[in-house]
């Protein structure tokens, strides 16, 4: 009698929330005893066939799928609430399920064919969650979703086809290989790139602020514990590989580039769920460029707390877009703080922790980052854009807590902002505990050790200056009126015009010519005629960018420079 009154949100919650619990308290014992587990499961024996399925478990896969495992709970039960009314809500709580157990595959799996049964469901069920809301804008953001990652899934394919020329697919087989190999370089040069379609990073960075036409709760998992963080899993897995191909350059310089690119735009911007996405790619980029160093397990444990502040500012975020009539704009946020003190309260720790203030969730893993950063040898460059990185999180994150703390209200004058004790609340209060004790906590597991670090007094307060600094100029640009900054804001705030050339530059004549392959007659005459006509269509439209829209063409050319003078110097270096 009871379980009939529970409904299927109730149901996933207990579910996931107790195999959280079970898979923590193994990845104690694993910690611990430091044990690995390789468990072969035969599935289907016939004659001389055979199906296995290879698991790996460890203290790393453990821990990650406990992470996910309560996130998405806490996800499921807050969407009783933000569903509520909502026709078809059991199907969004069966596509998060599916979303849910295809990361898991993904975690789990030391072998590339069933990575790709993981990696492919994340394609196809996060592609039905962004098309949820079945409107115009929705399908064309699933579509550049699902078309950006399909790069990635064909690249992962390409290498599952080129490792047959090895003894089997089961990757950790070859991680300490300490000799160079030609075809294996093809393999880890492939899954970096095919994990910078999954994590956004540039050229593939355009989907991600697409997919906020998803739901909120689809946001919050999606942006700290799913889909962009199984590019990062599964290089951090492939990690001593990058090393000894020597590939962590080409990653290092693509993590910075997308840092600072995401970083830059989200000052501009005025949507508050793509603000939060792109500090989520300016993260993803600050852990690919701190796994191109070498520190592994420091990637992964920025990993961890990352996910749990970043599903709280979205938890926090829906709720005030929930309060506002579906708002999104921050220029119509206001002291919400006497309202909603709460979530406010929730909202700024968060913030904070991601700037990486002392003593927060974030500072332990930030600080450590960018003092082991400091150890390495790199050139100026590098370390510039490392540290406008950090610069650039603390003035987006302060204009941020401006415009939704500090500021005079501009919205309707009869909205009702009222805070309720309901499930939304009590699932962000339970995560906000977990998320204020996960940084000291899991940096005594994950480093029992301390590491010494040898630094002079400068660099040591260079990190407190870069915070004071983004704290004054995030709250100067909170000042300034967007007509006074307009190129500025078109061309900072526009990705370097990645989504333009994701999308415009895709125009019918290119699409059209798959299609016209195949009804040809005469392939050889029919296809230099196509090329023909083809050159002469681009060389007019380069004419027409020439005459009409020359700045924007300048800056594409000067952001093409600029990535060919980085890749040379870090090359020379």
């Amino acid at each position: 009698m009871f379980f009939n009154k529970l409904s299927i949100n109730y149901l996933s919650f207990f579910t996931l929330f107790f195999f959280s619990l079970m898979f923590f308290g193994l990845c104690l014992k694993f910690l611990i005893n430091n044990l690995i587990y390789l468990i072969e499961w035969d599935i289907l024996i016939f004659n001389s066939s055979q199906m296995i399925m290879v698991i790996l478990f460890d203290w790393m896969s453990l821990m990650f799928m406990s992470l996910v495992l309560f996130i998405s709970s806490l996800v499921i039960l807050y969407s009783e609430e933000y569903m509520y009314g909502d026709m078809n809500k059991n199907r969004f709580i069966f596509l998060i399920l599916l979303f849910v157990l295809s990361m898991i595959f993904l975690i789990i799996s030391p072998n590339l064919v069933s990575i790709l049964l993981g990696w492919d469901g994340l394609g196809l069920t996060s592609y039905c969650l962004v098309i949820y809301y079945q409107n115009f804008k929705s399908y064309n953001a699933g579509m550049l979703t699902v078309l950006s990652n399909r790069i990635g899934d064909v690249l992962l394919l390409m290498s599952i086809g080129w490792m047959m020329n090895f003894g089997s697919w089961n990757y950790i087989y070859y991680l300490n290989l300490s000799f160079y190999n030609n075809e294996l370089f093809i393999i880890v040069f492939m899954v970096i790139i095919a994990s910078m379609t999954k994590s956004a990073q540039i050229p593939f960075s355009s989907w991600l602020p697409a997919a906020m036409a998803a739901p909120t709760p689809v946001s919050a998992l999606v942006h700290s514990s799913t889909l962009v963080t199984a590019g990062i899993y599964l290089l951090i897995r492939f990690n001593s590989l990058i090393e000894n191909m020597n590939l962590s350059k080409f990653l290092l310089m693509f993590s910075l580039l997308t840092m600072f690119m995401a970083g830059m735009g989200a000052n501009f911007e005025y949507d508050l769920k793509k603000i939060i996405a792109l500090s989520t790619l300016s993260q993803l980029g600050l852990m690919m460029s701190v796994l191109s160093i070498g520190c592994m397990n420091l990637t992964f444990f920025h990993l961890i707390i990352h996910a749990l502040f970043k599903a709280l500012l979205f938890l926090c975020a829906g709720y005030f877009i929930h309060s506002m009539l579906n708002n999104q704009d921050i220029r119509f946020m206001g002291i919400s703080s006497f309202k909603m003190p709460l979530v406010m309260m929730i909202f700024n720790f968060c913030n904070l922790s991601m700037c990486g203030l002392p003593f927060f969730s974030g500072f332990y893993s930030k600080d450590l980052m960018m003092e082991m950063f400091l150890m390495m040898n790199f050139n100026l460059i590098v370390f510039f854009f490392f540290f406008f990185f950090f610069f650039f999180t603390v003035m987006y994150s302060f204009r941020l807590t401006y415009y939704s703390f500090l500021k005079e209200v501009n919205f309707f004058s009869l909205i009702n902002l009222n805070e309720n004790m309901d499930w939304m609340s009590k699932s962000k209060i339970f995560m906000f505990f977990i998320m204020m004790l996960s940084g000291i906590s899991l940096s005594w597991m994950i480093f029992p050790i301390p590491e010494m670090i040898l630094l002079p007094n400068f660099m040591k307060l260079m990190v407190l200056l870069f915070l004071i600094l983004g704290f004054i100029l995030g709250l100067l640009m909170s000042k300034l009126k967007k007509n006074s900054i307009n190129l500025m804001n078109y061309y900072l705030g526009s990705m370097w015009f990645m989504p333009m050339m994701s999308t415009y530059l895709m125009g019918n004549k290119i699409m059209l010519i798959s299609e016209n392959l195949n009804n040809l007659d005469d392939w050889n005459e029919y296809e230099m005629v196509k090329m023909i006509s083809l050159m002469d269509y681009m060389f007019i439209l380069m004419n027409k960018l020439m005459f009409l829209n020359s700045m924007k063409l300048f800056f594409k050319l000067m952001f093409w420079y600029l990535i060919l003078l980085i890749s040379l110097i870090l090359l020379i270096k």
